[in-house]
């Protein structure tokens, strides 16, 4: 049996870290970003077994996918099965563009397909996977809406809520800088009660005027502010925001951006790789 899913990769221009000591349904992030087209698409294969095992490739290589697998854990238990696992991703992991969020919910839906199990168990198998390793907060729950999105309150539905910014666009990516590691950051907690304050005013403002300028607008206020953008970051920023807009994507030495794609790619690709793609607005889906 196979079973094949999509993950939009998630973009967040701000954010305010919740945890909730009433479990991990109500923690994530409040904020707000885009569920962009490019992502990852996995192919899963589930055998019956007489114990059970999980290999997982990312890009064609075996990897260890720690994020991958404890979703799979959280979805199917310890039921013994032969789980292999094959994600194929567009954009590069710690980069603040959701890649291991979209790999372990392209997982778990494909999965979830194939084991007649309801989707919600899908995204909540890897939001928790997403929560206790650390490597992101709202991810999960923007990539399985899609869309250009507010998260009003953090955590899974119904806790969490979510407003969309309506719109179809065109968005640059560009990599500019090494990888950051999201768990150093989410574990400095100096770093995120400065990040918390900072995230909930933006939150606050961008739902008084709900629009994609303002939230350009914000994200860059929210990157001047917390202050873990280095030089070249801030460089490609001013130099995009002279034919659109744009700002640094949390958390990652890269910048995303919208406006005059053609000009866009010529001024960002001095500074590193460049993607193109647009706003995904279906969100995470299973593929026939």
């Amino acid at each position: 049996m196979k079973g094949i899913a999509f993950a939009p990769g998630h973009i967040s221009a701000f954010f305010e870290p919740v945890y909730s000591p009433q479990g991990m349904d109500r923690c994530g992030s409040r904020g707000a970003g885009v569920a962009i087209s490019l992502g990852a698409v996995s192919h899963v294969m589930v055998q019956p077994a007489s114990r059970r095992t999980i290999a997982v490739q990312i890009n064609g290589k075996m990897s260890a996918a720690p994020v991958t697998k404890l979703a799979v854990n959280y979805l199917t238990g310890d039921t013994s099965l032969r789980i292999s696992v094959n994600t194929m991703m567009d954009l590069p992991v710690g980069q603040g563009f959701g890649m291991s969020a979209a790999g372990a919910l392209s997982t778990t839906l494909a999965l979830s397909d194939l084991l007649n199990l309801p989707r919600e168990h899908a995204v909540k198998a890897a939001h928790y996977a997403e929560i206790q390793s650390r490597t992101g907060l709202g991810d999960v729950v923007a990539s399985s809406f899609g869309g250009i999105e507010i998260r009003r309150k953090a955590g899974l539905p119904p806790w969490g809520m979510i407003e969309h910014i309506p719109g179809k666009y065109e968005i640059i990516l560009c990599v500019v800088g090494k990888k950051i590691e999201t768990k150093t950051i989410l574990a400095n907690t100096t770093k995120l009660e400065e990040i918390a304050s900072y995230g909930r005013y933006c939150t606050k403002k961008l739902l008084q005027r709900p629009t994609l300028e303002h939230l350009f607008s914000l994200g860059l206020e929210f990157t001047k502010k917390i202050d873990i953008a280095d030089k070249r970051v801030i460089q490609a920023i001013r130099s995009a925001n002279t034919q659109g807009m744009a700002s640094m994507c949390m958390l990652g030495n890269s910048v995303f951006a919208t406006g005059d794609t053609p000009m866009l790619c010529t001024i960002l690709t001095p500074y590193g790789k460049v993607f193109c793609c647009t706003v995904d607005e279906q969100g995470a889906r299973v593929l026939q």
